[in-house]
C-alpha cells in the first residue's frame, strides 16, 4: 500500500471518505494500526497519562516524545505519523522549529501537532514556511487543563464558538495540513469542517468531521478509571487487539462511530 500523506488525506476529505486515526506509543501497536488500515498514527503526549501514569500531559518531555515517536516509526510503514510537541516546547518560533526538527530527525515524525489558536498561529506559520508539516488542535487543550475551565466541553458559548471558527481558519491560512477538534459541540465541529479545505479530525466532536481519533488504550478498555464518554471499548466484542483496531476502523469508515452517545450538544 502507498504511504499516507497530507495530500492523500485532503483527497479523502474531498471524496467524503472518513479518516481513521488512533494514538500509538510503541512499535508493536504501530504495526497493528498499520495492518488495520489506520490512516494516521498519532504519537500523542497522552502517553504521559496512559503510559507514564501522570495526572496530565504536562510532565511529558521532548526526550519522551522523541523516544516514543522513534519506536512507533519502526512499526509503521503506511500510516502518516503525527507527533505532539509537548508542553512548553513551542513558546517561541525558534524553539518550536528546533524541537519540531528534532521530532522529525530523531523521532522520524512526518507531521508535528501543536495545541491552540491565537499566538500559536504565528508559530504554525513560522514552521510551515520552513517546510515543517503541522497539525493544529482546538477545543479542549490537554496541555492547558490546569488553567480555568479544565476538562469540559469547549465552544458552547457563541463568542467562544466564533473564536474557535476564526482560529481554525487562521491555522489553515498559516499552512496547517490537519486540524484536531476535541470535546466541542457537534454542530460547531460540522461548521468548522465545512469552512475548511484541510481535514478535520474529531475526538468528542461528533460525527460531522472528516475523521475520528481516539486514544488506543481507551478502545482496548485498558485505561484505568472511567472511560471517556466519547470513546468505546472495541476489544470487549472482538476478543483480540488486531480485531478491535479493525472494528474501530470499520466503524469510523461506515459512520457507525461516533454515535449520538459519543457526542456533545
Amino acid at each position: 500500500m502507498e504511504a499516507v500523506t497530507p495530500a492523500a488525506l485532503r483527497a479523502m476529505k474531498r471524496a467524503g471518505r472518513r479518516i481513521a486515526c488512533l494514538t500509538a506509543y510503541d512499535a508493536s501497536f504501530g504495526h497493528w494500526l498499520d495492518a488495520a488500515g489506520v490512516e494516521v498514527a498519532l504519537v500523542g503526549d497522552s502517553l504521559g497519562m496512559v503510559v507514564q501514569g501522570h495526572d496530565s500531559t504536562r510532565p511529558v518531555t521532548m526526550d519522551d516524545m522523541v523516544y516514543h515517536a522513534a519506536c512507533v516509526a519502526r512499526g509503521v510503514r503506511r500510516a502518516l505519523r503525527v507527533v505532539d510537541l509537548p508542553y512548553r516546547s513551542y513558546q517561541e518560533p525558534q524553539q518550536a522549529l528546533d524541537n519540531a526538527c528534532r521530532l522529525m530527525d530523531e523521532g522520524r515524525a512526518q507531521v508535528v501537532k501543536l495545541e491552540g489558536g491565537g499566538p500559536v498561529v504565528e508559530i504554525v506559520r513560522h514552521l510551515t514556511a520552513r517546510g515543517v508539516p503541522v497539525c493544529g488542535h482546538l477545543g479542549l487543550l490537554p496541555q492547558s487543563v490546569e488553567e480555568p475551565g479544565g476538562y469540559r466541553v469547549q465552544g458552547r458559548e457563541p463568542a467562544a464558538a466564533q473564536r474557535m471558527l476564526e482560529d481554525a481558519r487562521a491555522l489553515q491560512a498559516a499552512g496547517a495540513d490537519l486540524l484536531v477538534l476535541e470535546c466541542i459541540p457537534s454542530t460547531l465541529a460540522g461548521e468548522i469542517r465545512r469552512s475548511l479545505q484541510i481535514p478535520v479530525i474529531g475526538i468528542g466532536a461528533g460525527a460531522d468531521c472528516d475523521g475520528q481519533v481516539l486514544v488506543l488504550y481507551d478502545i482496548l478498555g485498558i485505561t484505568p478509571g472511567r472511560r471517556p464518554r466519547f470513546s468505546e471499548d472495541f476489544l470487549a466484542a472482538t476478543g483480540s487487539v488486531p480485531a478491535a483496531i479493525e472494528a474501530y476502523v470499520a466503524a469510523v469508515r461506515d459512520g457507525r462511530f461516533p454515535g449520538p452517545g459519543h457526542s456533545f450538544d
